[in-house]
């Protein structure tokens, strides 16, 4: 009988991810378990991304005041995905932690709790956010008519920081399970109904219809991961008696997910910062060029996105089960995956990137500034692509302290001065900004590798 084709044995896997089947990914093919969990993992930030681009879309149909709410609410509501990616990163390492063991109990325990913390924080944030809603549209540089007109928009977002905090916390907590298939699911039917609702809420009730729909298809999400977590078949399921406060759990998860909060606000406060010098020494051409680089570059990293989720699992449950090596091996293998990808993608950027213009716009300074911002972000993919597997590593296995140390020197004491040195000190302008880019993260790379050959993250305990 002959072998399988590549492309049949290809599909067979990609089928079986999907799928949602409970695996144990501490033994087995390496390669194969990589692929099972990034697929889903690549699908569910994809849809993620439609979801941010179909809310844009409907809403540019209102005008540039209801543009610029959504703008500056998504803005400052970013604190609110801060919090909620920390949390998920913590609730990941520690989940799979107690998978690796063998634990499930424990692993539906240490996600209960971490719902908890999601809960007290939403609470603090939604009454923050819905009381001063149009002084927060007023300190971002908001006019009078942005205010009045958006308050309500912004109070309803919002108020809904809680299907914001749990959607991406569960999910997390899926992932840690290894059921990247049932994170992937929930993300695409929050985004179902957003797309569907959207237009139809935005043309009965204007701007508030866009958060009203954003917040049905989010909660939807939502309570879908929560039958699952209370009433489904997966390795996860919570009771009760697993909401128990158990505080010596609660300082831990915390401790995890502060730092792996802050990494999130340091990476968006540098993108924000390299954004204001190109439009400060390229002006809007430029800044329009660079904006849609780096839309072009957020998709085309998917995958290497993916990638690194699916180590930061494995390496969770291997040292879970008290295979280190195996969890080396995991990320050594990942990392060989994704910069392979991304080094394809590099070429893509390099030598396409005036086509790639070419689509969104037909102004030629903004092609011009955004071909070389493409062409210079691209340049170190390879880096990315490493460096997005060994940071996630480190959070994976509950260090997450380390990585945030990491991105503050090379984003903060780096990056920023660097740009300003080449953009205004050599007078390169906006170029100077785009040089700076690869070479940060080119350094982040390389010093996140030389911490995790080291090999301490297999000693942290969580």
């Amino acid at each position: 009988m002959e072998n399988p084709s590549f492309g049949r044995k290809f599909y067979d896997v990609f089928r079986m991810s999907l799928n949602g089947e409970q695996r144990d990914y501490t033994q087995g093919n390496l390669s194969k378990a990589i692929i099972l969990l990034a697929i889903p993992m690549i699908l569910e930030f994809g849809l993620e991304s439609v979801f941010a681009v179909v809310d844009m879309f409907f809403v540019s149909k209102l005008g540039k005041h209801a543009m610029a709410t959504v703008g500056l609410t998504e803005s400052v509501i970013s604190l609110v995905y801060s919090i909620a990616i920390g949390l998920s990163t913590a609730a990941t390492a520690v989940v799979a932690r107690r998978i690796g063991e063998k634990n499930p109990e424990e692993a539906a325990h240490a996600g209960a709790q971490s719902l908890i913390i999601a809960l007290i924080a939403s609470v603090v944030i939604s009454f923050l956010g819905v009381w001063y809603a149009g002084k927060i549209l007023s300190l971002m540089g908001g006019d009078e008519r942005v205010v009045a007109e958006g308050a309500v928009f912004t109070r309803i977002m919002f108020g809904c920081s809680l299907a914001i905090m749990l959607l991406f916390l569960i999910n997390g907590i899926f992932r840690g399970a290894g059921d990247a298939a049932m994170a992937m699911k929930s993300l695409w039917l929050a985004s179902i109904l957003n797309i569907i609702l959207c237009p139809i809420c935005i043309h009965f009730l204007g701007l508030k219809g866009a958060a009203i729909a954003t917040a049905i298809g989010r909660s939807g999400g939502v309570l879908y991961q929560l039958f699952h977590l209370f009433k489904g078949g997966g390795m996860i399921r919570f009771r009760l008696n697993h909401f128990r406060f158990d505080s010596k759990l609660f300082k831990s998860i915390i401790g995890i997910a502060w730092p792996a909060t802050f990494q999130f606000i340091i990476s968006s406060c540098s993108w924000i910062i390299l954004a204001r010098l190109v439009a400060q020494t390229g002006g809007t051409s430029a800044l329009a060029g660079y904006q849609i680089a780096l839309r072009n570059f957020v998709f085309f990293i998917l995958p290497a996105w993916g990638l690194s989720n699916a180590a930061a699992t494995l390496v969770g449950q291997n040292l879970g089960a008290r295979l280190p090596l195996r969890a080396e091996q995991s990320v050594y293998k990942t990392a060989k995956y994704s910069t392979v990808f991304m080094g394809t993608v590099m070429f893509v950027f390099i030598f396409l990137a005036v086509p790639i213009m070419r689509i969104y716009t037909k102004d030629e300074a903004v092609i011009y500034y955004g071909a070389l911002a493409l062409r210079w972000i691209g340049s170190a993919n390879i880096f990315y692509g490493m460096g997005m597997v060994m940071i996630q590593a480190l959070n994976g296995a509950g260090d997450t302290r380390t990585p945030t140390l990491i991105s503050f020197f090379c984003f903060w004491l780096f990056q920023i001065p660097i740009a300003y040195s080449l953009a205004i000190g050599f007078h390169l302008k906006a170029t100077g900004a785009f040089i700076a880019i690869p070479v940060a993260e080119t350094a982040l790379a390389l010093v996140a590798w030389f911490y995790f050959s080291r090999g301490k993250w297999k000693t942290i305990e969580v």
